[in-house]
C-alpha cells in the first residue's frame, strides 16, 4: 500500500469512529433517559479518546512526507484529500491526548447541565461548568496557536473555516457595524409608514407544525429513507451524509418560528445529503467549512423561504394545513410578517435585518473571553453592555441573554462568525443562482425546487472540499466574498 493510500485507509476508520461519536450526540440531545448522562458521556469521551490516537499516532508525520513527495502521482482530489488530511493531523497533534479527554468530559457536562440551568433562569449555577470549559478551551487555543503559528482565537476559527482570521472578520464586521443602524434606522421608519401586517393566531397544534415541516422537507428534497426529524432544546443538523438527525422545537403560538427553524435545518441536511458519495469517510468529502455550511441552511432559510415566489405557493399549503382563512393567510401578509424588522433577544428567532447584530455581539464576546480579558462572572453584564449598544435592548433573563445558546456550552469558540459570513455566501450564491435560472421565480410559484437544488449540487455540494472557501465561491459566483452583495440584497428586499 502506498503512503497516501495507507492514510486514507487511517482517516477512513477515524471518520467511522467519529460518526458513531455523531450519531451518539445526537441520541444525548433527542431520545436519551434523564439519568443516563453519565453512561453517555463515558461513552462520547472513549470514542474522543480512540479518534485522538487514530489520528496522532507516530507514523503518520513520516506517511505525510512520504505522501507529499509522490504527490505528482495523485490526482486533483486525491491531493487536495491529502491537504485535508494533514490539516486535520495539524490540529489534532497540537493537543494532548488528556486535554482532549478533558475537553470531551467538561463539554458533554457542561451541555447537560446547561439545559437545565436555561430552563430555571441559573446563571450562578451553571457559572463552574462554563469557567470549565472555557479554561480548557483556552489551553487548546494556545496549543494550536503554537503549532500552527496563529493567534489563539484564529487557531478556533481554524477548526470551523480553514484560512479565515479574526483580521478577516474584524474588517467584514466593522464595515456592517457602519452600514447597518443606518440601514435599519431606514427600513424601521419606512415600515412604521405601512399598514401592519396582521398577525396570525394560534393555537397551532406540535402535531400540524411537524407535518407540514416533514412535506415541504420532501418536497425540497429531502430523503427520509436517510435520515428524519425529531424535536430537541436546541435545533440543530446531526447525523452523518447517509444518515441525517435534524431537530427542531414547536410553539404551539408561534408556527412560524417553528417553520423557519426547520427550513433551516434542511439546508443543513441537503448540503450533507449532496456531497461527493465517492469521497465519503475521507477528509475531502466533507463540507466545505461552516461558513459555507451555514450560507446553506441561510440559502433556504433566508433566501428561499423569505422569498415571495415561494411564499405564493407554500402560504396556501399553510392554510390547508391549519384550517385557517382570512386576510392574515395571505402570501403578502405572511411577507410582511416575517420581513418586520425589529430588535429582539433570541438570535434564532432575530429578523434578517438585526441578526449580523447578534452574532457581532457573540464574536467580540467570545473573543475577549480567549484573550482572557472577560471572565465568565462578567458575561451577563458584557453581554447586556453589548446588546444595548448594539440593538438598543437588555436581556430581561440570563436565559434569553447569555445562555440562550447552545455554542458555548458545547465548547465551540470562533463558531459563530460562521453565522454572519454565510448570510453573506448565500446571498452571493443566489444573486448568481437568479443570473443562471431566469426561470427561478416561475419554478419557485409552482413548487417546483429542483433546478434550485441541482445548481447547488453541481456548484457546491458536489465538490465537498477539494478547493478552499474563497476558490469555492469564486468557482461557484465567479470571485470572492463581496460584502456589497449582501448589503445590496438587503437594501432590495427592504427598501425597494
Amino acid at each position: 500500500m502506498t503512503p497516501y493510500f495507507e492514510l486514507e485507509s487511517i482517516f477512513k476508520r477515524w471518520s467511522a469512529v467519529r460518526s458513531a461519536s455523531a450519531m451518539l450526540g445526537w441520541d444525548n440531545a433527542t431520545m436519551m433517559p434523564e439519568n443516563s448522562g453519565d453512561a453517555r458521556g463515558e461513552q462520547l469521551s472513549a470514542l474522543a479518546d480512540i479518534c485522538h490516537e487514530i489520528i496522532t499516532q507516530p507514523k503518520l508525520g513520516d506517511l505525510f512526507a512520504k505522501a507529499e513527495a509522490q504527490n505528482n502521482t495523485l490526482n486533483d482530489w486525491q491531493t487536495a484529500n491529502l491537504h485535508e488530511m494533514k490539516r486535520c493531523w495539524q490540529h489534532a497533534t497540537a493537543v494532548p491526548a488528556d486535554l482532549v479527554t478533558a475537553i470531551s468530559n467538561a463539554t458533554h457536562e457542561s451541555e447537560l447541565f446547561w439545559r437545565k440551568a436555561r430552563k430555571e433562569n441559573n446563571f450562578k449555577a451553571f457559572l463552574p461548568y462554563q469557567e470549565k470549559v472555557l479554561k480548557l478551551t483556552r489551553e487548546s487555543a494556545a496549543a494550536k496557536a503554537s503549532a500552527l503559528n496563529l493567534s489563539p482565537y484564529d487557531a478556533l476559527l481554524d477548526q470551523y473555516d480553514a484560512g479565515t482570521t479574526s483580521a478577516m472578520i474584524d474588517s467584514i464586521f466593522d464595515d456592517l457595524a457602519i452600514f447597518l443602524p443606518d440601514f435599519i434606522a431606514k427600513v424601521t421608519a419606512l415600515q412604521d409608514k405601512q399598514p401592519a401586517p396582521v398577525e396570525v393566531s394560534g393555537p397551532f397544534p406540535a402535531a400540524t407544525q411537524k407535518m407540514l415541516g416533514r412535506m415541504m422537507m420532501e418536497k425540497l428534497g429531502f430523503d427520509f429513507t436517510r435520515g428524519r426529524l425529531d424535536e430537541s432544546t436546541h435545533p440543530f443538523c446531526g447525523g452523518v451524509p447517509g444518515d441525517i438527525r435534524l431537530t427542531t422545537r414547536y410553539n404551539e403560538e408561534d408556527f412560524l418560528s417553528g417553520f423557519f427553524g426547520v427550513m433551516h435545518e434542511t439546508g443543513h441536511a441537503l448540503y450533507e445529503m449532496g456531497l461527493p458519495a465517492q469521497w465519503r469517510n475521507q477528509p475531502v468529502g466533507e463540507a466545505r467549512g461552516m461558513a459555507f455550511h451555514e450560507s446553506q441552511s441561510l440559502l433556504v432559510e433566508m433566501q428561499l423561504t423569505m422569498n415571495k415566489d415561494f411564499l405564493s405557493y407554500v402560504v396556501p399549503l399553510m392554510r390547508e394545513a391549519f384550517k385557517v382563512s382570512g386576510p392574515e393567510w395571505t402570501p403578502d401578509n405572511i411577507y410582511r410578517l416575517v420581513t418586520r424588522v425589529k430588535p429582539s433577544l433570541i438570535r434564532v428567532d432575530a429578523d434578517e435585518a438585526t441578526y449580523p447584530a447578534h452574532v457581532i455581539l457573540r464574536y467580540r464576546l467570545e473573543k475577549q473571553m480567549i484573550a482572557g480579558t472577560l471572565e465568565v462572572k462578567d458575561l451577563p453584564d458584557a453581554w447586556a453592555a453589548q446588546m444595548q449598544q448594539l440593538l438598543g435592548i437588555t436581556p430581561d433573563t440570563d436565559a434569553n441573554g447569555c445562555m440562550q445558546d447552545i455554542h458555548w456550552p458545547d465548547g465551540a469558540f470562533g463558531y459563530f462568525p460562521t453565522y454572519t459570513l454565510g448570510a453573506m455566501t448565500a446571498a452571493q450564491l443566489m444573486a448568481t443562482i437568479q443570473t443562471a435560472l431566469p426561470d427561478l421565480g416561475a419554478s419557485l410559484r409552482k413548487g417546483e425546487f429542483r433546478p434550485l437544488f441541482e445548481w447547488l449540487g453541481v456548484h457546491v455540494h458536489s465538490l465537498g472540499s477539494k478547493y478552499s472557501s474563497p476558490d469555492l465561491l469564486k468557482h461557484a459566483t465567479g470571485k470572492t466574498l463581496d460584502a456589497s452583495v449582501y448589503k445590496k440584497h438587503l437594501e432590495q428586499r427592504y427598501l425597494s
